[in-house]
């Protein structure tokens, strides 16, 4: 390990404003101050070489993280059960169609039964527009209250595995990748990422994802260029919260109507599919009504109407449109792959593989990236905590 560069580390982030963070949640990366973002990415970076010089980042002796999965997870799900396993926790998921929750059990009353020796709670709730994020709020509130009232003996802290609004873990995974990409949060600035719609054989997907990557790139001061088809819109909030940031850190956002221009001269793609506002917000209806035949119908008429767009993909002419016809490529994963994974998809199989190693070292980040925000909630003193942790490695230093 290099020692002076953990160390330099260790000192920029005793110089961050952390103090927010400690017992409290990451559910959404606009609503984290400028500093405990930059404190994210160093303490992500701390850990991630202290694992890789052999050097323990076991902060717990003991104590419980627990995962909420509402929905399908790879990446996320293991992410998660590394980073706890990395600070010395163990993992325990909540099976919720085992749980007393079929039976009424409400949920201040799950919050608290599954806390008692809890340290951290993961969930994921990205299915139901407008419900994802709020059952987060509510399960935040509920273990506060029980911590203030004496019912837990710690107050466990809440990260966002994915929400219908945002999707901190991966788009702060993203963000770190881009950092180390370029050499630099401030080689950054100025480089223009477009996040496009691309086209896929499937529809429901969240909008989470490219919400939270205009809601975060747009805070480095780079040019973020939100493109799709007429009708797959985002939530407007986000699309304010990306205008703001981008007036504040002296970027760009901007809206168009077509991939290519998107593309033009870009440093930076990331084309994915999602689903259109409306049909998530019908869609929401639907599932709570138990509408079947609905969803069924509604599912025909989305994919006729994706079909429309099977253009757009991300192709290897396309790519050469970019910014020296080399931008990076990149996915959340998993990418609908043309002639792999489906007929016709969001990418080209010779664009996949060709940024496919990248892609996997951008997947990499996630786990120290969900570490560092266990961490910094958990530890009033982040930089002397883990100061602390490299000096019992290496009592010299």
């Amino acid at each position: 390990m290099n020692k002076n560069t953990t160390l330099d580390r260790i000192q920029t982030l005793s110089t961050k404003n952390t103090d927010s963070m400690y017992l409290n949640d990451f559910l959404l990366t606009w609503d984290k101050s400028e500093d405990e973002i930059a404190a994210t990415f160093q303490t992500a970076e701390i850990l991630r070489s202290m694992r890789r010089n052999n050097i323990s980042c076991r902060s717990f002796d003991s104590g419980l993280a627990v995962s909420i999965f509402r929905d399908k997870s790879t990446r996320t799900r293991f992410s998660f059960a590394s980073a706890c396993n990395l600070l010395g926790l163990a993992t325990q998921d909540l099976d919720e169609e085992k749980s007393q929750i079929a039976h009424g059990e409400t949920v201040r009353e799950t919050a608290n039964m599954i806390s008692f020796l809890a340290e951290i709670i993961g969930i994921r709730d990205d299915m139901y527009l407008g419900a994802g994020h709020a059952y987060m709020k509510e399960v935040a509130q509920s273990v506060e209250q029980g911590y203030r009232e004496g019912v837990l003996p710690q107050r466990p802290t809440l990260v966002n595995l994915q929400c219908d609004i945002d999707h901190p873990t991966q788009t702060m995974s993203d963000a770190l990748h881009l950092i180390n990409k370029f050499g630099g949060v401030e080689n950054l600035k100025a480089k223009k990422i477009a996040m496009t719609w691309a086209y896929s054989p499937s529809y429901g997907k969240p909008l989470s994802v490219p919400q939270g990557v205009i809601g975060l790139m747009t805070r480095f001061g780079m040019e973020v260029v939100l493109a799709h088809p007429e009708g797959y819109n985002l939530l407007p909030e986000v699309e304010e919260v990306a205008r703001s940031n981008a007036r504040q850190c002296g970027g760009a956002y901007t809206r168009v109507d077509s991939m290519s221009e998107a593309f033009t001269q870009a440093d930076i793609v990331y084309p994915k599919s999602w689903a259109p506002y409306t049909v998530m917000q019908e869609r929401t209806r639907m599932l709570r009504n138990g509408d079947l035949e609905g969803l069924k119908d509604l599912e025909k008429r989305c994919l006729e109407s994706n079909k429309r767009f099977i253009d757009w993909e991300c192709t290897e002419k396309l790519m050469k449109t970019t910014k020296g016809g080399s931008a990076l490529y990149m996915h959340c994963l998993p990418a609908d792959i043309s002639g792999v994974s489906c007929e016709r998809g969001e990418v080209e199989a010779s664009v996949f593989e060709r940024y496919r190693v990248p892609q996997y070292i951008q997947a990499g980040y996630k786990p120290y990236i969900i570490a560092a925000m266990i961490f910094l909630s958990k530890f009033k003193n982040p930089a002397d905590k883990l100061e602390k942790l490299i000096k019992k490695a290496e009592p010299g230093i």
